[in-house]
């Protein structure tokens, strides 16, 4: 696997914040990475460090196993906060402006019009473009100049069901054209549907990474306990019941996929059966992601 950004204790303070805390991360080529976190966890900062636009207090991070430097950093292209456009001009005429200033060959205009769908708008005025289109805009000119890697900040922010859907659709074809993506989002939907690998920051640290498929893993267990002879043998004849240990005189009862702590004491209270104990002990993955992100921050 080539690895395509590499960062190593990157810290980035404002006074007694600590907006990014030693973050390490890598990320593959190939990947869309999507890093995952309420407002204020460091997300955006970090994107900011990545493209140059704020300095690290601290650490640092390789492009292509290299120091950033201008050259590097044009093969990257980045939608940060809100792209500048000028309202009476046509989306071609902004993207030929944008492709002078980036001195990139206008002919790739017609293609990343194409990738966004918005061939068929491209002569009509920024300021008559919903705020989906102006987003595919702000995309295709970040693809302009046919970076290795796309970075997008909180690309779905503020738009409508049928906006979100368009943007994630068109996130998935770039990926599948081969390029790698960094995404920063709050939403664990978004980053579900598009990101094959993602990170979780909380506060400026990063409490959590590895592939989106390891979301829905990791099965529940029960702690339960009743007055009952052969308790086990009951909680054994339980559907949802994958295993069964005792342990410190309460029973352990590791759940299938997808079977919950609420089902057993159903399954239990329909035998007739009142138990005296119960606590779910571990959560999936996704349980957790959606109460860290759903934090008073």
């Amino acid at each position: 696997m080539e690895t395509v950004l590499s960062i190593q204790d990157l810290s980035k303070h404002f006074g007694k914040i600590k907006a990014v805390n030693n973050l390490k991360l890598d990320v593959q080529k190939g990947q869309v990475f999507g890093m995952l976190g309420p407002n204020g966890s460091g997300k955006t900062t970090t994107l900011g460090m990545l493209m140059g636009v704020t300095n690290p207090t601290s650490g640092k991070f390789l492009w292509f196993g290299e120091e950033p430097t201008p050259q590097l950093r044009r093969k990257i292209g980045a939608v940060l906060e809100h792209p500048i456009f000028y309202p009476y001009l046509s989306g071609q005429k902004n993207l030929e402006l944008n492709a002078m200033i980036k001195q990139c060959p206008v002919e790739n205009i017609p293609r990343v019009l194409e990738l966004v769908e918005l061939t068929e708008r491209k002569d009509d005025k920024y300021k008559t473009y919903s705020l989906g289109m102006k987003q595919r805009l702000a995309i295709a000119s970040a693809l302009l100049n046919d970076p290795t890697v796309l970075i997008l900040d909180e690309p779905t922010n503020g738009l409508d069901p049928m906006g979100i859907a368009e943007i994630r659709e068109i996130i998935r074809k770039i990926a599948a054209n081969g390029k790698t993506i960094i995404l920063a989002s709050h939403l664990l939907d978004e980053v579900q549907k598009v990101c094959t690998h993602f990170a979780i920051l909380k506060r400026g640290n990063m409490i959590y990474t590895g592939p989106v498929d390891d979301v829905g893993k990791g099965s529940e267990t029960v702690e339960v306990n009743a007055d009952v002879e052969n308790f086990n043998e009951v909680l054994l004849t339980f559907s949802g019941t994958s295993s069964v240990n005792r342990e410190n005189g309460v029973y352990q009862v590791t759940m299938r996929d997808g079977f919950h702590g609420k089902e057993l004491n159903k399954f239990l209270f329909e035998k007739g059966i009142v138990v005296n104990h119960l606590v779910t002990k571990k959560k999936s993955l996704e349980k957790q992601f959606l109460e860290i992100l759903s934090e008073a921050h």
